[in-house]
């Protein structure tokens, strides 16, 4: 049935129930698991009050802590999945936003399933806060699993 199954998370509780499935779905059916996570591009204005400089996310400061900021959040993933007995790789794709990057993820490994959250809001609070997922499910080529 599927063959590459890619799970997006950011590390949070929610994403880790989605991890738990997508390997749950994943060890049943025998297939290989991505597991994805997104570092979205920088937000100059929010770290000028910290003092930063512009120019730092041209820094190799600024890509080795978004590197090691995706391993914390892969590395658990990775051991989640290696005592699940599921074969995973994992992906780190920087300055994208997310939905962009899990769709280009799951295109770049021939990926036959994504599996990823929501924290399924509605109402104003969507709109407001805009939905990756939707993002996903609306321009994904393959079948999408939603974990809520």
């Amino acid at each position: 049935m599927y063959q590459r199954i890619l799970i997006a998370t950011d590390g949070s509780d929610l994403a880790n129930r989605g991890l738990k499935q997508g390997l749950a779905l994943a060890k049943t059916v025998g297939a290989h698991v991505d597991i994805v996570t997104v570092s979205e591009p920088w937000a100059l204005g929010m770290y000028d009050a910290m003092g930063w400089s512009v120019g730092y996310e041209a820094s190799p400061e600024y890509r080795t802590e978004r590197e090691e900021a995706a391993q914390a959040i892969l590395a658990p993933a990775l051991e989640t999945a290696a005592a699940a007995g599921v074969a995973a790789s994992t992906h780190h794709v920087l300055d994208r936003y997310a939905a962009e990057g899990i769709l280009d993820t799951a295109k770049n490994c021939d990926s036959d399933l994504i599996v990823m959250t929501s924290h399924g809001r509605r109402g104003m609070s969507r709109v407001l806060l805009g939905s990756q997922t939707v993002e996903v499910l609306t321009s994904s080529a393959v079948p999408v699993l939603v974990v809520r």
